[in-house]
């Protein structure tokens, strides 16, 4: 998930970087920027994201990118636009104060992918409900990158939600040293914004959670 104003750097130099090293989910999360900046920034951080995904060779899996809250920049950027495969949006991640994923899917089509932040179980099960394709539920732990609003949720409530059915990605405190945790817990994945955009070396961040997902022995 991305925020510019922690990147250690050009944000898609960043995005390319952590993509190249096993990232295959880019939310373009910058809740500052207008719809004008926002579109061009996600083409900007589309095309960094597909040149990561190209280093990694040919049979490497095609990176998913999609922009926090605005269905009319996915809608700009997505299903039926004409715009380059590279700087194509595959759909929109939604927030707790906008429209609700039934919604999106009738503005976007079919094949939009279109997820939710969660807070809770029930909120987990209602978008999944309402037609989600995925789910973040946070926080699981402590957040990295800003301060939490509540209590974190643990791990009994994420394999509570991840019983819904389709994918949840843990979100909330996420690292390399936790991430296996999750996973044993029903997460499909992690979603990361601190762990990454504010390391020292984001590449090699990315890379070491990558590897624990995998279930790589750290060393190896």
């Amino acid at each position: 998930m991305t925020d510019r104003s922690l990147a250690r750097g050009a944000l898609e130099d960043v995005v390319s970087e952590a993509v190249a090293e096993g990232v295959d989910w880019v939310q373009i999360r910058e809740k500052d920027l207008t719809g004008g900046p926002l579109l061009e920034l996600s083409q900007r951080v589309a095309r960094a994201a597909r040149r990561g995904a190209l280093s990694r060779g040919p049979s490497a899996a095609r990176v998913r990118v999609v922009v926090n809250r605005r269905s009319d920049v996915a809608l700009a950027l997505g299903a039926g636009a004409e715009v380059l495969p590279e700087d194509r949006i595959d759909g929109v991640h939604l927030g707790f104060d906008g429209v609700n994923p039934a919604e999106a899917r009738r503005v976007l089509g079919p094949e939009a992918w279109i997820g939710a932040s969660c807070h809770t179980p029930p909120e987990v099960w209602a978008a999944c409900e309402a037609g989600a394709n995925y789910l973040h539920l946070a926080p699981i732990f402590s957040p990295n990158s800003k301060a939490a609003r509540g209590p974190s949720l643990g791990l009994p409530a994420l394999a509570a939600g991840a019983a819904c059915g389709i994918a949840v990605l843990a979100q909330g405190g996420i690292h390399a040293e936790n991430a296996r945790e999750v996973l044993a817990a029903g997460a499909a994945g992690v979603a990361v914004t601190g762990a990454i955009l504010m390391a020292a070396d984001p590449g090699k961040a990315a890379s070491a959670l990558r590897r624990a997902l995998d279930g790589v022995a750290p060393g190896r």
